[in-house]
């Protein structure tokens, strides 16, 4: 790592907590799901947003061990019916882990959701929510992470989950063709997963997100 990277990193973690959220710096994913674990309790019943991150670090093998209740929305056999109630109880979880689209430097976490339980559950409800990230997800600016989710994030997860859309076809989102587009501009598919854009600033609830910054890369 460069010390240009670990700079920004120590500047988003400094702003993060000027935010009010707890935020860590682990260089290793292994070093990481140390810290998860101090962040829950044995027992502690626990849901998740979908993540690529959170499994190719091995947080999401923790999570959904027999320590904890995991509240699993991708068990074989779940009904639609099922996957709603699992949506409905996550927003009495002890704790919910997921990713982010971006963290700027000025320490905010911009997401962007299709179903959006994942940005519903990040606002408001579990106890405790965790953000784990590489630092591949820190942008300078607000601008920065609306053309990160365009051009890194939307199209690989389209591609991930199989939607038929424009930036699954072609890599980036069909706004940016247009200079007068803003950030909710995009296409008109069924499959669109871009629906519900959430900016997490400054909190009133301290300490409530808790985001730990991986010295590695990680996810879309």
């Amino acid at each position: 790592m460069t010390s240009e990277i670990k700079s920004r990193i120590d500047t988003v973690i400094e702003n993060l907590k000027r935010n009010k959220m707890d935020a860590y710096y682990c260089s290793t994913k292994e070093e990481a799901c140390k810290l998860v674990k101090t962040l829950i309790n044995k027992g502690d019943t626990i849901s998740s947003g979908g993540s690529v991150t959170l499994k190719q670090t091995g947080v999401y093998d923790i999570i959904t061990s027999s320590d904890y209740n995991y509240l699993d929305r991708t068990r074989e056999g779940i009904t639609r019916e099922e996957i709603e109630e699992v949506y409905r109880k996550t927003f009495c979880a002890d704790a919910f882990f997921t990713s982010t689209n971006a963290v700027t430097e000025n320490g905010e976490l911009y997401n962007v959701d299709g179903n959006s339980n994942r940005v519903a559950a990040i606002l408001y409800g579990p106890k405790s929510v965790v953000v784990v990230c590489g630092y591949n997800k820190i942008v300078k600016n607000i601008d920065e992470a609306i053309k990160r989710v365009k051009t890194q994030a939307a199209p690989p997860n389209t591609v991930r989950l199989n939607i038929d859309t424009y930036c699954a076809k072609t890599g980036k989102c069909v706004s940016l063709d247009d200079e007068n587009a803003d950030m909710c501009a995009g296409c008109h598919s069924d499959g669109r997963i871009c629906c519900n854009y959430v900016v997490s600033a400054q909190q009133r609830h301290v300490g409530r997100i808790k985001v730990i910054i991986i010295g590695e890369e990680y996810g879309y």
